[in-house]
């Protein structure tokens, strides 16, 4: 009995690492998703009856599935310190909630998060998802500055601009939002030109705004996140080159200055025997 389950596990981690068995997930993840925008349309009776069906067996699959998982792991524990582990259980534990009396939406709603799973199944998007939040502290403090920024301009448009159109320079608040559309180019010129017609050099006011949030923090938003992507992929490239972190970081100028005085001393030494 014993000896039994080793073997079962070995098989269970064999069939979860199979490319056949990650296709076939990755299959019913689409049909999932399809079924989930079929659901959206006024479909006859007999459609519905089908939809609901295929819903009910591709709930019990990823149940087996994420069993799978979890049986093919040495240590359960470790199981769930992976975050994309316990992101899959929790959808499919979700997906199990009946779809009845006031858990309607609820379950409705759990159900179209299924299709996320599509992210934790492919590695590239995994990857990339990791390099999104990983970055997002650095893209905080850009925000930051990003907001301090449209707070002075919002409060200079609402002093200079809120006798030309209360509905958009009123308040601070929304001056913000008028800011906003400025900002994703919203028919931006509108707003310019409303208010040229009462101050003329009001287009300094809207470049210079635009020049520092649409061209220079939003580049300084991609720069981190790909400048993090790039260290994901390097970080990828080491471990399947079964490279550590430590040797995969290029070396510091410290470390190569160390190297080389090291080696003027041993040609010294070499130099100093050869002389005696």
């Amino acid at each position: 009995m014993m000896a039994t389950i080793p073997f079962l596990q070995t098989q269970l981690k064999r069939l979860d690492s199979s490319n056949l068995f990650q296709g076939v997930v990755i299959a019913v993840i689409l049909i999932s998703a399809l079924l989930i925008g079929a659901k959206t349309h006024d479909l006859p009776s007999q459609f519905v009856t089908v939809i609901g069906v295929l819903d009910f067996a591709i709930t019990i699959f990823f149940a087996v599935e994420i069993s799978i998982r979890f049986l093919a792991t040495n240590d359960p524990k470790k199981f769930f310190k992976d975050g994309w582990n316990i992101f899959d259980t929790l959808i499919v534990v979700g997906s199990l909630i009946p779809a009845g009396g006031s858990g309607v939406l609820l379950a409705r709603l759990l159900r179209v998060f299924r299709v996320l799973r599509l992210v934790s199944m492919v590695p590239e998007l995994r990857m990339l998802i990791n390099a999104l939040l990983k970055a997002i502290p650095r893209m905080g403090y850009i925000a930051l500055l990003m907001f301090v920024i449209f707070y002075i301009y919002a409060a200079i448009g609402s002093i200079l601009f809120h006798q030309i159109n209360e509905f958009l320079w009123g308040d601070v608040s929304v001056s913000l939002l008028t800011l906003f559309r400025v900002a994703t180019f919203e028919d931006w010129t509108d707003v310019m030109y409303e208010t040229m017609e009462v101050h003329p050099l009001s287009w300094i006011y809207y470049l210079t705004f635009i020049f520092l949030t649409a061209f220079v923090f939003l580049n300084m938003m991609v720069g981190t996140v790909l400048e993090v992507m790039a260290q994901e992929h390097e970080k990828e490239r080491a471990q399947s080159h079964g490279e550590t972190a430590e040797g995969a970081e290029p070396a510091s100028r410290a470390q190569i200055e160390q190297l080389q005085s090291e080696i003027a001393e041993l040609k010294r030494l070499i130099t100093l025997n050869n002389k005696s």
